[in-house]
């Protein structure tokens, strides 16, 4: 079943990274699927656990869209900022830094009251496998371009 998803998951990456919002729905359709099988969560662990993690998920999304639209834009200019307005990126930086951490931790406490401490820290396991992966794959991409 491994080996499945993993040919899954390299074909349809190679095949679809010109079509962004469509890659994604991919990407995140994959990644459910490697992370269930990594987990494997009964039915009653999946209902209970993708609600959780789709949560965080879109909590984590609206954090990083903060820090990119708010902070890195302005950082590429960083020359043209005075001390002032500086300060203040650097403060609201720092202040979602310190949100994904809150965020990461009570996610964290919340879906290991749904799966074990184990899949809990097989589920960070599996996700940075995933990005691996998804990296490699990438990188053959655009190199092969």
């Amino acid at each position: 079943m491994n080996k499945l998803i993993i040919t899954i998951f390299l074909f349809v990456t190679t095949l679809s990274f010109g079509q962004r919002n469509h890659d994604w729905e991919k990407i995140n359709t994959l990644k459910v699927a490697f992370i269930t099988e990594k987990l494997s969560l009964s039915t009653k662990e999946a209902q209970e656990f993708w609600p959780v993690y789709n949560e965080y998920q879109e909590k984590r999304n609206v954090l990083r869209k903060k820090n990119h639209n708010q902070i890195r834009g302005k950082m590429k200019d960083a020359d043209a900022l005075t001390e002032k307005e500086a300060e203040n990126l650097l403060a609201l930086h720092i202040q979602i830094e310190e949100e994904e951490e809150v965020l990461d931790t009570n996610f964290l406490k919340s879906v290991s009251k749904v799966i074990s401490a184990k899949k809990t820290l097989l589920l960070l396991r599996s996700e940075e496998e995933f990005k691996r992966q998804l990296m490699k794959q990438y990188r053959q991409n655009k190199g092969g371009r």
